[in-house]
Protein backbone atom coordinates (compact mmCIF):
# COMPACT_ATOMS: atom_id res chain seq x y z
CA UNK A 1 0.00 0.00 0.00
CA UNK A 2 1.44 3.37 -1.06
CA UNK A 3 0.49 6.51 0.86
CA UNK A 4 1.53 10.16 0.59
CA UNK A 5 3.01 11.04 3.98
CA UNK A 6 4.94 13.78 5.74
CA UNK A 7 8.09 12.68 7.52
CA UNK A 8 6.25 12.96 10.84
CA UNK A 9 3.43 10.73 9.59
CA UNK A 10 5.99 8.26 8.24
CA UNK A 11 7.79 8.08 11.60
CA UNK A 12 4.45 7.33 13.26
CA UNK A 13 3.78 4.63 10.68
CA UNK A 14 7.25 3.21 11.28
CA UNK A 15 6.53 3.00 15.00
CA UNK A 16 3.31 1.14 14.23
CA UNK A 17 4.96 -1.31 11.82
CA UNK A 18 7.90 -1.86 14.20
CA UNK A 19 5.64 -3.10 16.98
CA UNK A 20 6.00 -0.13 19.32
CA UNK A 21 3.69 -0.50 22.32
CA UNK A 22 4.13 2.78 24.20
CA UNK A 23 4.95 6.36 23.14
CA UNK A 24 5.22 9.64 25.02
CA UNK A 25 6.05 13.22 24.04
CA UNK A 26 5.61 16.88 24.73
CA UNK A 27 4.37 18.89 21.71
CA UNK A 28 6.83 21.18 19.96
CA UNK A 29 7.30 22.23 16.35
CA UNK A 30 8.45 20.50 14.19
CA UNK A 31 7.87 17.24 16.12
CA UNK A 32 4.25 17.64 17.26
CA UNK A 33 2.48 15.64 14.55
CA UNK A 34 4.54 12.50 15.21
CA UNK A 35 2.73 11.57 18.40
CA UNK A 36 -0.59 12.90 17.11
CA UNK A 37 -0.32 10.34 14.30
CA UNK A 38 0.97 7.60 16.59
CA UNK A 39 -2.16 8.20 18.69
CA UNK A 40 -4.38 7.17 15.75
CA UNK A 41 -3.17 3.57 16.15
CA UNK A 42 -5.24 3.22 19.32
CA UNK A 43 -5.63 -0.54 19.15
CA UNK A 44 -1.85 -1.11 19.00
CA UNK A 45 -0.03 1.75 20.75
CA UNK A 46 -0.68 3.64 23.97
CA UNK A 47 0.27 7.25 23.21
CA UNK A 48 0.45 9.96 25.87
CA UNK A 49 1.26 13.65 26.19
CA UNK A 50 3.66 14.13 29.08
CA UNK A 51 3.94 17.36 31.11
CA UNK A 52 7.47 17.88 29.72
CA UNK A 53 10.17 16.17 27.66
CA UNK A 54 12.15 14.83 30.62
CA UNK A 55 9.05 13.07 31.91
CA UNK A 56 8.27 11.75 28.41
CA UNK A 57 11.72 10.21 28.06
CA UNK A 58 11.69 8.78 31.58
CA UNK A 59 8.28 7.20 30.97
CA UNK A 60 9.51 5.52 27.79
CA UNK A 61 12.65 4.37 29.62
CA UNK A 62 10.34 2.67 32.12
CA UNK A 63 8.36 1.08 29.30
CA UNK A 64 11.59 -0.18 27.75
CA UNK A 65 12.73 -1.63 31.08
CA UNK A 66 9.37 -3.43 31.33
CA UNK A 67 10.10 -5.05 27.95
CA UNK A 68 8.21 -3.05 25.30
CA UNK A 69 9.46 -1.14 22.30
CA UNK A 70 8.95 2.55 23.15
CA UNK A 71 9.18 5.93 21.44
CA UNK A 72 9.82 9.43 22.81
CA UNK A 73 9.45 12.51 20.58
CA UNK A 74 10.40 16.16 21.06
CA UNK A 75 11.81 19.22 19.32
CA UNK A 76 15.48 20.07 19.62
CA UNK A 77 15.25 22.26 22.72
CA UNK A 78 13.17 19.56 24.37
CA UNK A 79 16.21 17.28 24.37
CA UNK A 80 17.91 19.87 26.58
CA UNK A 81 15.15 19.24 29.13
CA UNK A 82 15.48 15.45 28.71
CA UNK A 83 19.29 15.34 28.72
CA UNK A 84 19.57 14.26 32.36
CA UNK A 85 18.02 10.81 31.95
CA UNK A 86 19.40 10.43 28.40
CA UNK A 87 23.03 10.41 29.44
CA UNK A 88 22.46 7.82 32.15
CA UNK A 89 20.30 5.71 29.81
CA UNK A 90 23.41 5.36 27.67
CA UNK A 91 24.94 3.47 30.62
CA UNK A 92 21.95 1.38 31.71
CA UNK A 93 20.95 0.36 28.18
CA UNK A 94 17.55 -0.99 27.18
CA UNK A 95 15.37 -4.05 27.40
CA UNK A 96 12.76 -3.38 24.75
CA UNK A 97 14.06 -1.13 21.96
CA UNK A 98 13.99 2.59 22.81
CA UNK A 99 14.13 5.47 20.28
CA UNK A 100 14.25 9.20 21.00
CA UNK A 101 13.21 11.40 18.06
CA UNK A 102 14.87 14.82 18.05
CA UNK A 103 13.25 17.19 15.56
CA UNK A 104 15.82 19.92 14.92
CA UNK A 105 14.94 23.27 13.39
CA UNK A 106 17.68 24.87 11.28
CA UNK A 107 16.60 28.43 10.59
CA UNK A 108 14.61 28.81 13.83
CA UNK A 109 11.18 29.12 12.21
CA UNK A 110 9.44 28.78 15.58
CA UNK A 111 12.18 28.26 18.14
CA UNK A 112 14.20 30.40 20.51
CA UNK A 113 17.54 29.01 19.35
CA UNK A 114 19.22 26.88 16.70
CA UNK A 115 21.15 23.81 17.80
CA UNK A 116 22.49 20.65 16.22
CA UNK A 117 21.36 17.69 18.30
CA UNK A 118 23.63 15.23 16.52
CA UNK A 119 26.10 16.39 19.14
CA UNK A 120 23.96 14.74 21.82
CA UNK A 121 24.53 11.32 20.25
CA UNK A 122 28.29 11.82 20.18
CA UNK A 123 28.28 13.32 23.70
CA UNK A 124 26.13 10.55 25.17
CA UNK A 125 27.88 7.85 23.09
CA UNK A 126 24.72 6.39 21.57
CA UNK A 127 23.57 5.35 18.10
CA UNK A 128 22.40 8.06 15.68
CA UNK A 129 20.13 7.70 12.64
CA UNK A 130 19.38 10.46 10.07
CA UNK A 131 16.70 9.67 7.46
CA UNK A 132 16.45 11.75 4.28
CA UNK A 133 12.97 10.98 2.93
CA UNK A 134 9.55 9.99 4.21
CA UNK A 135 10.20 6.42 3.08
CA UNK A 136 13.48 6.34 4.98
CA UNK A 137 11.82 7.97 7.99
CA UNK A 138 9.57 4.93 8.23
CA UNK A 139 12.06 2.21 7.25
CA UNK A 140 15.02 3.48 9.27
CA UNK A 141 12.91 3.65 12.41
CA UNK A 142 12.29 -0.08 12.17
CA UNK A 143 16.02 -0.67 11.79
CA UNK A 144 16.65 1.66 14.73
CA UNK A 145 14.66 -0.66 17.00
CA UNK A 146 16.61 -3.67 15.79
CA UNK A 147 19.90 -1.87 16.47
CA UNK A 148 18.66 -0.64 19.84
CA UNK A 149 17.94 -4.17 21.01
CA UNK A 150 20.93 -5.88 19.41
CA UNK A 151 23.47 -3.36 20.73
CA UNK A 152 21.67 -2.55 24.00
CA UNK A 153 21.59 1.15 23.19
CA UNK A 154 19.07 3.97 23.14
CA UNK A 155 18.87 5.47 19.65
CA UNK A 156 18.76 9.17 18.81
CA UNK A 157 16.68 9.61 15.67
CA UNK A 158 17.48 13.05 14.27
CA UNK A 159 15.18 14.72 11.76
CA UNK A 160 14.81 18.35 10.68
CA UNK A 161 11.97 20.67 9.73
CA UNK A 162 11.91 19.97 5.98
CA UNK A 163 11.74 16.22 6.46
CA UNK A 164 9.14 16.51 9.22
CA UNK A 165 6.76 18.59 7.12
CA UNK A 166 7.53 17.62 3.50
CA UNK A 167 5.58 14.83 1.84
CA UNK A 168 6.67 11.80 -0.12
CA UNK A 169 5.27 8.42 -1.16
CA UNK A 170 5.70 5.64 1.39
CA UNK A 171 5.28 1.90 0.94
CA UNK A 172 3.38 0.69 3.99
CA UNK A 173 3.16 -2.89 5.20
CA UNK A 174 1.41 -4.65 8.05
CA UNK A 175 2.46 -4.27 11.68
CA UNK A 176 4.96 -6.72 13.08
CA UNK A 177 3.73 -7.68 16.52
CA UNK A 178 6.75 -7.76 18.79
CA UNK A 179 6.40 -9.66 22.04
CA UNK A 180 6.89 -7.69 25.24
CA UNK A 181 10.10 -9.09 26.70
CA UNK A 182 10.18 -10.54 30.19
CA UNK A 183 11.18 -8.18 32.97
CA UNK A 184 14.08 -9.41 35.03
CA UNK A 185 15.56 -7.64 38.03
CA UNK A 186 19.02 -6.39 37.00
CA UNK A 187 20.38 -4.08 39.67
CA UNK A 188 23.95 -3.93 38.41
CA UNK A 189 22.86 -2.70 34.98
CA UNK A 190 19.96 -0.46 36.00
CA UNK A 191 20.91 1.13 39.30
CA UNK A 192 23.23 3.99 38.37
CA UNK A 193 25.34 4.33 41.48
CA UNK A 194 29.07 5.04 41.12
CA UNK A 195 30.19 1.45 41.83
CA UNK A 196 28.03 0.04 39.02
CA UNK A 197 28.38 3.01 36.65
CA UNK A 198 32.17 2.67 36.56
CA UNK A 199 31.75 -0.81 35.13
CA UNK A 200 29.01 0.31 32.73
CA UNK A 201 31.23 3.15 31.50
CA UNK A 202 33.63 0.58 30.03
CA UNK A 203 30.74 -1.23 28.37
CA UNK A 204 29.67 2.03 26.69
CA UNK A 205 33.04 2.20 24.91
CA UNK A 206 32.87 -1.48 23.96
CA UNK A 207 29.41 -0.86 22.48
CA UNK A 208 30.71 2.09 20.45
CA UNK A 209 33.35 -0.15 18.90
CA UNK A 210 30.66 -2.62 17.86
CA UNK A 211 28.49 0.19 16.50
CA UNK A 212 31.47 1.48 14.51
CA UNK A 213 31.69 -1.90 12.80
CA UNK A 214 27.94 -1.74 12.09
CA UNK A 215 28.30 1.78 10.68
CA UNK A 216 30.89 0.60 8.14
CA UNK A 217 28.81 -2.41 7.05
CA UNK A 218 25.25 -1.08 7.00
CA UNK A 219 23.57 -0.19 3.71
CA UNK A 220 22.31 2.98 5.38
CA UNK A 221 25.74 4.43 4.57
CA UNK A 222 26.50 4.00 0.88
CA UNK A 223 28.78 5.34 -1.86
CA UNK A 224 27.39 6.50 -5.19
CA UNK A 225 30.21 6.98 -7.70
CA UNK A 226 29.45 9.27 -10.62
CA UNK A 227 32.53 11.50 -10.89
CA UNK A 228 36.17 11.21 -9.84
CA UNK A 229 36.51 14.98 -9.55
CA UNK A 230 33.97 15.98 -6.92
CA UNK A 231 32.51 14.03 -4.01
CA UNK A 232 29.89 15.15 -1.53
CA UNK A 233 29.36 13.76 1.95
CA UNK A 234 25.87 14.49 3.32
CA UNK A 235 23.23 13.15 5.69
CA UNK A 236 19.54 13.79 6.25
CA UNK A 237 17.78 16.27 3.98
CA UNK A 238 21.11 17.79 2.92
CA UNK A 239 21.62 14.74 0.73
CA UNK A 240 18.34 15.52 -1.05
CA UNK A 241 19.32 19.16 -1.40
CA UNK A 242 22.66 18.22 -2.96
CA UNK A 243 21.03 15.73 -5.35
CA UNK A 244 18.59 18.41 -6.49
CA UNK A 245 21.47 20.75 -7.38
CA UNK A 246 24.06 18.35 -8.81
CA UNK A 247 21.94 15.33 -9.80
CA UNK A 248 24.32 12.56 -11.00
CA UNK A 249 27.19 14.88 -11.97
CA UNK A 250 29.11 14.33 -8.71
CA UNK A 251 29.76 11.38 -6.41
CA UNK A 252 28.08 10.96 -3.04
CA UNK A 253 28.69 9.35 0.31
CA UNK A 254 25.20 9.24 1.76
CA UNK A 255 25.14 8.78 5.52
CA UNK A 256 22.06 7.46 7.28
CA UNK A 257 23.78 6.13 10.41
CA UNK A 258 26.05 8.88 11.71
CA UNK A 259 27.29 7.98 15.18
CA UNK A 260 29.77 6.46 15.09
CA UNK A 261 30.68 7.59 11.57
CA UNK A 262 31.82 4.88 9.11
CA UNK A 263 35.55 5.68 9.10
CA UNK A 264 36.52 2.86 6.73
CA UNK A 265 33.83 3.80 4.22
CA UNK A 266 34.76 7.50 4.45
CA UNK A 267 38.42 6.71 3.71
CA UNK A 268 37.37 4.50 0.80
CA UNK A 269 35.26 7.32 -0.63
CA UNK A 270 38.13 9.80 -0.20
CA UNK A 271 40.41 7.53 -2.22
CA UNK A 272 38.05 7.60 -5.19
CA UNK A 273 37.48 11.37 -5.60
CA UNK A 274 39.82 14.36 -5.92
CA UNK A 275 37.86 16.93 -3.89
CA UNK A 276 35.28 16.43 -1.13
CA UNK A 277 32.60 18.80 0.11
CA UNK A 278 30.72 18.18 3.33
CA UNK A 279 27.21 19.61 3.20
CA UNK A 280 25.46 19.72 6.58
CA UNK A 281 23.16 22.07 8.46
CA UNK A 282 24.38 23.89 11.56
CA UNK A 283 27.49 22.38 13.19
CA UNK A 284 30.59 20.80 11.66
CA UNK A 285 29.56 17.44 13.05
CA UNK A 286 30.70 15.36 10.08
CA UNK A 287 33.35 17.79 8.80
CA UNK A 288 35.43 17.89 11.99
CA UNK A 289 35.39 14.12 12.40
CA UNK A 290 36.42 13.54 8.78
CA UNK A 291 39.25 16.05 9.12
CA UNK A 292 40.37 14.23 12.26
CA UNK A 293 40.84 11.17 10.05
CA UNK A 294 43.43 13.13 8.08
CA UNK A 295 41.14 13.75 5.12
CA UNK A 296 40.90 17.21 3.59
CA UNK A 297 37.34 18.36 3.01
CA UNK A 298 35.61 21.66 2.32
CA UNK A 299 32.67 22.54 4.50
CA UNK A 300 31.89 25.51 6.69
CA UNK A 301 34.75 27.44 5.13
CA UNK A 302 32.30 28.22 2.32
CA UNK A 303 28.88 27.11 3.61
CA UNK A 304 26.93 29.15 6.19
CA UNK A 305 26.95 28.05 9.82
CA UNK A 306 23.32 28.91 10.38
CA UNK A 307 19.99 28.40 8.64
CA UNK A 308 18.80 25.69 6.28
CA UNK A 309 21.18 24.31 3.67
CA UNK A 310 18.58 24.54 0.91
CA UNK A 311 19.29 23.93 -2.79
CA UNK A 312 19.33 27.71 -3.32
CA UNK A 313 22.08 28.10 -0.74
CA UNK A 314 24.15 25.24 -2.17
CA UNK A 315 23.70 26.50 -5.73
CA UNK A 316 24.79 30.02 -4.84
CA UNK A 317 27.81 28.91 -2.77
CA UNK A 318 29.18 26.26 -5.13
CA UNK A 319 28.01 27.41 -8.55
CA UNK A 320 27.53 31.14 -8.04
CA UNK A 321 24.03 30.82 -9.48
CA UNK A 322 20.60 31.99 -8.41
CA UNK A 323 17.34 30.60 -9.76
CA UNK A 324 15.23 33.30 -11.35
CA UNK A 325 12.02 34.10 -9.51
CA UNK A 326 8.94 36.12 -10.41
CA UNK A 327 9.63 39.83 -10.21
CA UNK A 328 7.13 42.00 -8.38
CA UNK A 329 6.85 45.43 -6.82
CA UNK A 330 7.94 44.89 -3.24
CA UNK A 331 6.52 48.28 -2.24
CA UNK A 332 3.03 46.89 -2.77
CA UNK A 333 3.52 44.05 -0.29
CA UNK A 334 2.26 44.84 3.21
CA UNK A 335 4.25 43.27 6.03
CA UNK A 336 2.07 41.08 8.20
CA UNK A 337 3.82 40.11 11.41
CA UNK A 338 2.28 37.33 13.53
CA UNK A 339 -0.37 38.55 15.93
CA UNK A 340 -2.68 37.28 18.62
CA UNK A 341 -5.94 35.97 17.15
CA UNK A 342 -9.17 37.93 17.26
CA UNK A 343 -10.69 37.27 20.67
CA UNK A 344 -7.46 35.90 22.13
CA UNK A 345 -7.87 35.91 25.94
CA UNK A 346 -4.33 37.22 26.37
CA UNK A 347 -4.99 40.51 24.53
CA UNK A 348 -6.74 42.50 27.26
CA UNK A 349 -4.26 41.42 29.92
CA UNK A 350 -1.21 42.46 27.91
CA UNK A 351 -2.84 45.72 26.85
CA UNK A 352 -3.24 46.68 30.50
CA UNK A 353 0.05 45.37 31.86
CA UNK A 354 1.97 47.04 29.05
CA UNK A 355 0.91 50.45 30.43
CA UNK A 356 2.35 49.78 33.89
CA UNK A 357 5.52 51.50 35.09
CA UNK A 358 8.39 50.27 37.30
CA UNK A 359 7.90 46.62 36.45
CA UNK A 360 10.08 44.04 34.73
CA UNK A 361 8.02 41.43 32.85
CA UNK A 362 9.65 38.08 32.12
CA UNK A 363 7.89 36.09 29.42
CA UNK A 364 7.87 32.49 28.29
CA UNK A 365 7.35 30.18 25.33
CA UNK A 366 3.87 30.26 23.81
CA UNK A 367 1.44 32.34 21.74
CA UNK A 368 1.80 35.06 24.35
CA UNK A 369 5.45 35.51 23.35
CA UNK A 370 4.00 37.89 20.73
CA UNK A 371 3.26 40.36 23.53
CA UNK A 372 6.85 41.61 23.33
CA UNK A 373 5.96 43.59 20.20
CA UNK A 374 3.81 46.62 19.48
CA UNK A 375 1.17 47.57 20.47
CA UNK A 376 1.68 45.83 23.83
CA UNK A 377 5.46 46.09 24.38
CA UNK A 378 4.78 44.01 27.46
CA UNK A 379 7.68 41.52 27.73
CA UNK A 380 11.27 42.22 28.76
CA UNK A 381 12.72 38.71 28.36
CA UNK A 382 12.06 35.24 26.94
CA UNK A 383 14.53 32.42 27.58
CA UNK A 384 13.02 28.93 27.71
CA UNK A 385 10.03 26.89 28.86
CA UNK A 386 9.12 27.67 32.45
CA UNK A 387 11.90 30.21 32.91
CA UNK A 388 9.64 33.25 33.32
CA UNK A 389 8.80 32.62 36.95
CA UNK A 390 12.39 31.76 37.93
CA UNK A 391 13.78 34.81 36.15
CA UNK A 392 11.16 37.01 37.75
CA UNK A 393 12.08 35.59 41.16
CA UNK A 394 15.83 36.12 40.74
CA UNK A 395 15.40 39.64 39.40
CA UNK A 396 13.04 40.54 42.25
CA UNK A 397 15.53 39.31 44.84
CA UNK A 398 18.20 41.58 43.36
CA UNK A 399 15.87 44.57 43.03
CA UNK A 400 14.98 44.14 46.69
CA UNK A 401 18.65 44.64 47.60
CA UNK A 402 18.52 48.24 46.37
CA UNK A 403 17.63 51.12 48.65
CA UNK A 404 14.21 52.68 48.03
CA UNK A 405 13.45 50.01 45.47
CA UNK A 406 10.28 50.56 43.43
CA UNK A 407 10.81 47.81 40.84
CA UNK A 408 8.55 44.76 40.82
CA UNK A 409 8.80 41.70 38.62
CA UNK A 410 5.98 39.81 36.94
CA UNK A 411 6.62 36.37 35.43
CA UNK A 412 4.08 35.26 32.82
CA UNK A 413 3.46 31.82 31.31
CA UNK A 414 0.64 29.68 29.93
CA UNK A 415 -1.14 26.73 31.50
CA UNK A 416 0.74 24.06 29.54
CA UNK A 417 4.06 25.79 30.22
CA UNK A 418 3.19 25.96 33.90
CA UNK A 419 2.68 22.19 33.95
CA UNK A 420 5.87 21.76 31.89
CA UNK A 421 8.42 23.41 34.19
CA UNK A 422 6.65 26.37 35.77
CA UNK A 423 5.65 24.42 38.89
CA UNK A 424 9.28 24.01 39.95
CA UNK A 425 9.85 27.72 39.45
CA UNK A 426 6.83 28.60 41.55
CA UNK A 427 8.09 26.31 44.31
CA UNK A 428 11.35 28.28 44.23
CA UNK A 429 9.42 31.53 44.75
CA UNK A 430 7.37 30.11 47.63
CA UNK A 431 10.32 28.41 49.31
CA UNK A 432 12.62 31.43 49.15
CA UNK A 433 9.85 33.89 50.03
CA UNK A 434 10.30 36.56 47.40
CA UNK A 435 7.54 39.00 46.55
CA UNK A 436 7.60 38.20 42.83
CA UNK A 437 4.28 38.23 41.01
CA UNK A 438 3.42 35.26 38.79
CA UNK A 439 0.71 35.12 36.13
CA UNK A 440 -0.64 31.90 34.63
CA UNK A 441 -2.53 32.47 31.37
CA UNK A 442 -4.96 29.55 31.43
CA UNK A 443 -6.50 29.36 27.98
CA UNK A 444 -7.63 25.78 28.62
CA UNK A 445 -5.35 24.12 26.03
CA UNK A 446 -1.79 23.87 24.69
CA UNK A 447 -2.35 26.64 22.18
CA UNK A 448 0.75 27.47 20.15
CA UNK A 449 1.49 23.94 18.91
CA UNK A 450 -2.04 23.25 17.71
CA UNK A 451 -4.39 22.47 20.60
CA UNK A 452 -2.91 19.44 22.30
CA UNK A 453 -4.39 18.24 25.58
CA UNK A 454 -2.53 18.80 28.86
CA UNK A 455 -3.15 17.94 32.54
CA UNK A 456 -5.51 20.91 32.87
CA UNK A 457 -7.88 20.12 29.98
CA UNK A 458 -9.61 16.99 31.27
CA UNK A 459 -8.73 14.76 28.30
CA UNK A 460 -5.82 12.52 27.30
CA UNK A 461 -4.18 12.50 23.87
CA UNK A 462 -6.31 9.56 22.78
CA UNK A 463 -9.56 11.17 23.97
CA UNK A 464 -10.11 9.56 27.33
CA UNK A 465 -11.93 11.84 29.78
CA UNK A 466 -9.96 12.33 33.01
CA UNK A 467 -10.01 14.60 36.03
CA UNK A 468 -8.45 17.94 35.14
CA UNK A 469 -5.83 19.47 37.38
CA UNK A 470 -7.15 22.53 39.23
CA UNK A 471 -4.44 25.16 38.73
CA UNK A 472 -5.57 27.33 41.64
CA UNK A 473 -5.45 24.39 44.07
CA UNK A 474 -2.04 23.39 42.70
CA UNK A 475 -0.71 26.92 43.23
CA UNK A 476 -1.99 26.90 46.81
CA UNK A 477 -0.34 23.51 47.35
CA UNK A 478 2.96 24.99 46.21
CA UNK A 479 2.81 27.34 49.19
CA UNK A 480 1.47 30.51 47.57
CA UNK A 481 -1.15 32.06 49.84
CA UNK A 482 -2.30 34.94 47.62
CA UNK A 483 -4.10 33.69 44.49
CA UNK A 484 -6.74 35.31 42.27
CA UNK A 485 -8.51 33.81 39.23
CA UNK A 486 -9.90 36.41 36.80
CA UNK A 487 -11.59 36.85 33.44
CA UNK A 488 -8.87 38.49 31.27
CA UNK A 489 -11.47 40.02 28.94
CA UNK A 490 -12.70 42.24 31.78
CA UNK A 491 -10.19 45.09 31.84
CA UNK A 492 -11.39 46.42 35.19
CA UNK A 493 -10.89 42.97 36.69
CA UNK A 494 -7.41 42.78 35.16
CA UNK A 495 -6.38 46.14 36.61
CA UNK A 496 -7.88 45.34 39.98
CA UNK A 497 -5.90 42.10 40.14
CA UNK A 498 -2.67 43.84 39.15
CA UNK A 499 -3.22 46.55 41.77
CA UNK A 500 -3.87 43.83 44.35
CA UNK A 501 -0.70 41.88 43.50
CA UNK A 502 1.48 44.99 43.42
CA UNK A 503 0.18 46.09 46.82
CA UNK A 504 1.39 42.87 48.46
CA UNK A 505 4.89 42.39 49.81
CA UNK A 506 4.60 38.62 49.43
CA UNK A 507 4.46 36.23 46.49
CA UNK A 508 1.18 36.22 44.59
CA UNK A 509 -0.33 34.48 41.57
CA UNK A 510 -2.93 35.75 39.10
CA UNK A 511 -4.65 33.11 36.96
CA UNK A 512 -6.40 34.42 33.84
CA UNK A 513 -8.99 31.82 32.88
CA UNK A 514 -10.70 31.98 29.48
CA UNK A 515 -10.56 29.47 26.59
CA UNK A 516 -8.49 29.97 23.47
CA UNK A 517 -10.80 31.44 20.84
CA UNK A 518 -10.00 28.58 18.47
CA UNK A 519 -11.65 26.20 20.94
CA UNK A 520 -15.09 27.73 20.43
CA UNK A 521 -16.43 24.71 18.55
CA UNK A 522 -14.82 22.07 20.78
CA UNK A 523 -16.71 19.82 23.18
CA UNK A 524 -14.78 21.01 26.24
CA UNK A 525 -15.73 23.88 28.55
CA UNK A 526 -19.32 24.03 27.30
CA UNK A 527 -20.89 24.72 30.66
CA UNK A 528 -18.40 27.18 32.14
CA UNK A 529 -18.05 29.20 28.95
CA UNK A 530 -21.37 28.44 27.27
CA UNK A 531 -22.08 32.10 26.49
CA UNK A 532 -18.65 32.78 24.95
CA UNK A 533 -18.19 33.51 21.24
CA UNK A 534 -21.91 33.86 20.50
CA UNK A 535 -22.20 37.55 19.58
CA UNK A 536 -19.99 39.96 17.68
CA UNK A 537 -19.08 43.59 18.28
CA UNK A 538 -20.37 46.47 16.18
CA UNK A 539 -19.42 50.14 15.76
CA UNK A 540 -21.90 52.98 16.08
CA UNK A 541 -20.56 55.26 13.35
CA UNK A 542 -22.39 58.23 14.85
CA UNK A 543 -20.51 57.90 18.14
CA UNK A 544 -17.08 56.91 16.77
CA UNK A 545 -14.70 59.89 16.73
CA UNK A 546 -11.86 58.08 14.94
CA UNK A 547 -9.47 58.30 17.90
CA UNK A 548 -8.03 54.85 17.04
CA UNK A 549 -7.64 53.94 20.71
CA UNK A 550 -9.34 50.58 20.10
CA UNK A 551 -6.75 49.75 17.43
CA UNK A 552 -4.14 49.71 20.20
CA UNK A 553 -5.71 46.46 21.33
CA UNK A 554 -3.88 44.86 18.41
CA UNK A 555 -6.99 42.94 17.36
CA UNK A 556 -6.80 41.92 13.67
CA UNK A 557 -10.60 42.27 13.37
CA UNK A 558 -10.35 46.05 13.83
CA UNK A 559 -9.30 48.39 11.03
CA UNK A 560 -9.51 52.11 10.31
CA UNK A 561 -11.37 53.53 7.35
CA UNK A 562 -9.18 56.47 6.32
CA UNK A 563 -11.80 57.92 3.98
CA UNK A 564 -14.57 58.12 6.57
CA UNK A 565 -12.22 58.33 9.56
CA UNK A 566 -14.15 55.65 11.40
CA UNK A 567 -13.26 52.28 12.89
CA UNK A 568 -14.54 49.11 11.24
CA UNK A 569 -14.92 45.61 12.73
CA UNK A 570 -14.66 42.53 10.53
CA UNK A 571 -17.72 40.41 11.37
CA UNK A 572 -16.17 37.25 9.92
CA UNK A 573 -13.41 37.13 12.53
CA UNK A 574 -14.77 39.06 15.54
CA UNK A 575 -15.89 36.83 18.40
CA UNK A 576 -17.25 39.52 20.71
CA UNK A 577 -14.62 39.49 23.46
CA UNK A 578 -15.48 43.18 24.11
CA UNK A 579 -11.94 44.27 24.93
CA UNK A 580 -12.17 46.97 22.27
CA UNK A 581 -15.52 48.24 23.60
CA UNK A 582 -14.00 48.74 27.06
CA UNK A 583 -11.21 50.82 25.51
CA UNK A 584 -13.55 53.14 23.60
CA UNK A 585 -13.93 56.54 25.34
CA UNK A 586 -17.27 57.22 23.60
CA UNK A 587 -18.92 53.80 24.04
CA UNK A 588 -19.14 53.58 20.26
CA UNK A 589 -18.45 49.84 20.23
CA UNK A 590 -21.18 47.54 21.47
CA UNK A 591 -21.91 43.84 21.48
CA UNK A 592 -24.85 42.40 19.57
CA UNK A 593 -27.07 43.94 16.93
CA UNK A 594 -26.78 43.39 13.20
Amino acid sequence: MKLLMTGNEAIARGAYEAGVKYASAYPGTPSTEILENVATYKDSILAEWAPNEKVALEATIGGSMAGARTLACMKHVGVNVAADPLFTLAYTGVNGGMVLVSADEPGMHSSQNEQDNRNYAKFAKIALFEPSTSQEAKDMLKEAYRVSEEYNTPVLYRVTTRLCHSKGTVDCIEREEVKILDYEKDVQNRVAIPAYSRVLRIKVEERLNKLSDYSNKTDLNFIELNSKDIGIIASGVCYNYAKEVFKDNVSYLKLGFTNPLPDIKIKEFASKVKRIYVIEENDKFIEDQVKAMGIEVIGKAIFPYTGEMTPDVIREVMLGENIKTIEYNEDLVVGRPPTLCSGCPHRGFFYEIGKRKNIMISGDIGCYSLAFASPYNALDSIVCMGSSLSIGHGAQQVFNMKENNKMRTIGILGDSTFFHTGINSLLDIAYNQSNAISVILDNRITGMTGHQQNPGTGYTLQGKEVKEIDIEKLVLACGIEHVKTINPNDLKEVNSALDWALSLDEASVIITRWPCVLKKFSKEDKEEFKDAFKQKCNVDKNLCIGCKLCIKSGCPSISFDKENKKVCIDKTSCVGCEVCSQMCPKQAIYKGGK
